[in-house]
């Protein structure tokens, strides 16, 4: 495999449909580039949950995810799973959230998932982010939809363990789902370490890459 290294992260712009699906999909990613930059800025975009108490529990697993790393969030109130009705709703949002950073890394939906609500976000962002490092982040759920990533990251022990701790102290509203508990959660990232001959691992879509070879 070869190994890329994008270079110091010092904002990073994390999208997502639903409260819960960037823990979920990047939540270890997400505490390794808190902890790899200091001062990185988390800029974050949700577009349901807004006003409820699905809110709350996105605002406390990011406190929980970023430590001291300044997040700036906009958690909207669109309607969870109806997102393609609100097409030029959700392109307003986007355009207002990236007209307020340009981070150096973009973490949003896959365009393979078949979640209508995540695949519109996925085709969406790279309209807005246009000329910026996208990586699609996978969803475990019902639907038979997990992608053949290009991008993995290796996530140690720990940080898998905390990853799944965030996920269930901080969503009880998930807790009664077939989907959310500690074993889907550690057995999808065993099987991406699998793939990069490491433990655990986050994988991702690379929607679009451009690699520089300089003579040393």
């Amino acid at each position: 495999m070869i190994g890329l290294a994008p270079g110091t992260v010092d904002s990073v712009a994390l999208v997502g449909a639903h409260c819960d699906d960037i823990a979920i999909g990047a939540g270890a990613t997400l505490l390794q580039l808190v902890r790899e930059n200091p001062g990185i800025v988390v800029n974050v975009l949700v577009l349901t949950g807004g006003g409820t108490q699905r809110e709350v529990e996105e605002k406390e697993a990011l406190a929980a995810l970023c430590g001291t790393a300044e997040v700036r969030m906009t958690v909207s109130d669109l309607p969870d799973g109806r997102l393609p009705q609100h097409w030029g709703e959700v392109k307003e949002h986007l355009g207002r959230f990236r007209a307020g950073c340009d981070p150096n890394l973009v973490i949003a939906p896959q365009r393979g998932d078949h979640h209508q609500d995540h695949r519109l976000l996925a085709e969406l962002v790279p309209t807005e982010f246009r000329d910026h490092l996208t990586l699609g982040y996978e969803v475990l759920k019902w639907e038979s939809d997990l992608p053949n990533p290009d991008v993995y990251l290796p996530v140690d022990r720990d940080t898998a363990a905390l990853k799944v701790t965030v996920i269930e102290s901080c969503y009880p509203s998930q807790a009664e789902k077939p989907w959310f508990d500690s074993d889907a959660f550690l057995g999808l990232m065993r099987v991406r370490g699998v793939q990069c001959h490491q433990y655990y691992a986050e994988a991702f879509v690379a929607e679009k890459a451009l690699v520089r070879l300089h003579h040393s």
